[in-house]
């Protein structure tokens, strides 16, 4: 039986792609610079591989922040600082939030029924001030941000410091659900939890890393949670 949900928040409870976009259109403008799909897309791509760097620990959260704009800039052969760059992008990022469509709904129904914390990589003063905007934390037992924790996910110490910080549960009743393989489902596995894939963008399978679980709607994780 499980008892207690471990959520992750970008493309899980928020949408995290329509915020990016948001948040790049009026950075960009700042600079003067037209926010082209082709351009936005190829930031995504760098931006996921950066992120990825982060989870390996092969770069610093300081570094990985900057080097997806550098990375950008020097592509497309644009002068701009990247520094500058990625400052205006957080705060674009931290201004308000945007729900998943069914989310809300999602959260209905387990509030009360199982104890809820979020677990998430994005930088801390950026999640914040989303989830500050949000009536988010009301569903929530308690927020763990990997900057504020003092590791990241897929770390097992990510999540012994969670675990340290809740009342005594047992593992065996506890799953994360999230939509990342490589931070989610990986940390997941590491720290011995029952893991649900939300797949829900239809991303491809990796033969390295497999969820115990996949959904791609929140009526799929519900019936799943059931069924543990």
């Amino acid at each position: 039986m499980i008892t207690t949900l471990f959520l992750d928040l970008d493309e899980t409870i928020f949408d995290f792609k329509l915020a990016q976009e948001e948040a790049l259109k009026r950075a960009f403008a700042q600079f003067d610079l037209e926010p082209k799909p082709e351009v936005l897309e190829r930031y995504d791509a760098i931006n996921k591989y950066v992120w990825q760097l982060l989870e390996e620990q092969k770069a610093t959260r300081e570094e990985i922040l900057v080097m997806r704009f550098r990375m950008l800039l020097e592509e497309y052969g644009i002068q701009r600082d990247a520094q500058a760059l990625q400052d205006t992008y957080e705060e674009e990022l931290g201004v308000g939030h945007f729900y998943l469509p069914g989310a809300k709904d999602f959260l209905d129904k387990v509030k009360g029924k199982y104890q809820l914390y979020l677990v998430s990589n994005g930088t801390a003063s950026v999640q914040d001030s989303r989830i500050g905007s949000s009536d988010l934390s009301s569903y929530l037992d308690d927020i763990f941000v990997s900057e504020t924790v003092g590791a990241d996910k897929p770390s097992i110490a990510f999540f012994e410091r969670c675990f340290a910080k809740i009342p005594p549960f047992l593992k065996e009743e506890a799953v994360i659900i999230g939509d990342s393989l490589t931070s989610d489902i990986r940390g997941g596995l590491n720290a011995g939890l029952h893991t649900i894939w939300f797949n829900h963008r239809r991303q491809q399978r990796r033969a390295d890393i497999v969820p115990e679980y996949e959904a791609c709607s929140y009526d799929e994780i519900l019936q799943i949670i059931e069924q543990i």
